[in-house]
């Protein structure tokens, strides 16, 4: 996992290996990122950059992430991850979200290599 600059100018080094022990800590529980790999409570994330939401194939998505129509990237990451249910209203997504911006830019970053 690398240290890369984030393309938001307001944001500092962001560190994948930081955001891969939040993966761990936050997200795993309920996301793989392995290509291949099969879907837990939430889809499995690999090609999620680029992919529009509600689209990872034999996933059952609520018709709110469905309809929501946006790509993930990392700035529409960036927003969802302060507030998933008010982000989607209706995802069946239980997490609370990231309130720290330091912690989001970190996941993303690892979210960028580890889905690609």
């Amino acid at each position: 996992l690398s240290t890369f600059t984030f393309k938001d100018p307001r944001t500092h080094i962001m560190s994948a290996e930081k955001g891969a022990a939040l993966f761990k800590q936050r997200c795993a529980q309920c996301h793989t990122v392995t290509d291949g790999g099969g879907h837990k409570v939430g889809p499995n994330l690999f090609g999620l950059f680029g992919r529009k939401t509600g689209q990872a194939a034999g996933f059952a998505y609520t018709e709110a992430n469905i309809k929501k129509g946006i790509t993930w990237g990392e700035d529409t990451l960036m927003e969802y991850l302060i507030n998933p249910k008010k982000y989607i209203p209706g995802t069946k997504m239980v997490f609370a979200g990231l309130k720290k911006e330091k912690d989001r830019q970190n996941l993303v970053a690892y979210l960028k290599e580890a889905t690609a």
